[in-house]
């Protein structure tokens, strides 16, 4: 594996490159076996580390490790092209793996401590 799980100034757990990435790489690919009805997307709600992705109009998949991990960046460094993080621009060694999750498809709302220079302060529009 090219990454791995560390503790994260973002949030908890964040995902480190164990190797350099270049632009347009495929960083990770995102096991999308575990679907679920959207109807039942309400029986997970509250489980700490369960994440929620859409996958199709019917159906959500819960998202695996490590790509769980991946977290938010208003500077990130990957975005999700059919469901695997391409690196948007090179990503050295030791770089935390993050992700745009206003543009992921997800839909999450919530304040923003990404801490970058280019920080907006929240994601999405509904209250967090």
């Amino acid at each position: 594996m090219d990454v791995e799980i560390r503790q994260s100034p973002i949030h908890r757990s964040g995902i480190y490159a164990l190797r350099a990435f270049r632009a347009g790489e495929v960083v990770l690919r995102w096991d999308t076996s575990k679907k679920i009805p959207r109807g039942e997307a309400a029986e997970y709600e509250g489980r700490p580390e369960t994440y929620l992705h859409p996958y199709d109009p019917g159906f959500l998949f819960i998202v695996q490790s490590p790509e769980r991990f991946v977290n938010h960046s208003c500077d990130n460094n990957t975005q999700i092209v059919d469901f695997m993080d391409v690196a948007v621009r090179d990503i050295a060694i030791g770089e935390e793996i993050t992700s745009n999750y206003e543009t992921d498809g997800a839909g999450l709302s919530f304040v923003c401590r990404c801490g970058t220079t280019h920080c907006r302060g929240r994601i999405g529009t509904k209250s967090a």
